[in-house]
């Protein structure tokens, strides 16, 4: 199983997948913009966006693209909305998706579009993610930027540590543990998190552990358990 990550490129010709693809990769208006969740059912797609970026602009966008059927739109702070927008899919984004709906492989929320590509991460099988990638449609270029292993799938290494592992290294980090020079001690650490210095010692030992492994692909040992 490979976890791989990678990068949708159509060269400018976004409009000919499908206009929204063309919109949230090209617009000016758009800084970024993130898929978070997404269903197809028969010849529609729903997606719900994170996007930096005017609104109001965004919405204009909407209103004259045909194939958006549906959409909400809600302020999420300064220049910054969630959207939900309901398509009519083309033949060439059915084919985009079919090359992944055809497999195992699954697409690993998020998906970004930004700097004129699509960034997105695929799980599954190797052989499988290669047939999926021999059958993405032009004029969409697919380019691998990352391998690896369950480990590195976004949202795995969060499941990794404990609560308390992360609280202590969120507050390691804060304090300037991680700093160089180091601005901060383990007994700070403790005094943060309420626990004696001894016990977030062990905390920072054990989590720093895991995220190594984990960025290392290497699987946490089981002795000892989780604490």
């Amino acid at each position: 199983m490979k976890r791989v990550g990678l990068t949708l490129d159509a060269a400018g010709r976004e409009a000919e997948i499908h206009p929204m693809y063309d919109v949230l990769v090209g617009a000016t208006e758009v800084e970024r913009a993130t898929a978070m969740h997404w269903n197809v059912a028969g010849d529609e797609l729903g997606i719900v966006h994170y996007v930096e970026g005017d609104i109001e602009t965004f919405r204009e966008h909407l209103e004259r693209i045909p194939e958006v059927l549906d959409y909400a739109l809600a302020p999420a702070g300064s220049d910054a909305f969630y959207a939900y927008v309901r398509d009519a899919t083309t033949e060439p984004l059915r084919e985009l998706i079919d090359a992944v709906s055809r497999s195992p492989v699954v697409v690993v929320p998020p998906v970004e579009y930004g700097d004129g590509v699509v960034s997105c991460t695929v799980f599954g099988p190797a052989a499988e993610i290669q047939t999926a990638l021999d059958d993405v449609p032009e004029p969409v270029e697919a380019t691998v930027t990352a391998v690896g292993g369950m480990t590195a799938v976004p949202g795995v290494l969060e499941s990794v540590l404990t609560d308390r592992q992360r609280e202590a290294l969120e507050a390691a980090l804060s304090l300037g543990y991680y700093a160089v020079p180091r601005e901060a001690s383990h007994e700070d650490v403790a005094e943060e998190i309420g626990c004696a210095p001894s016990t977030a010692a062990e905390h920072l030992r054990k989590g720093e552990s895991r995220v190594i492994r984990s960025a290392l692909a290497e699987p946490p040992s089981r002795r000892g358990g989780r604490r």
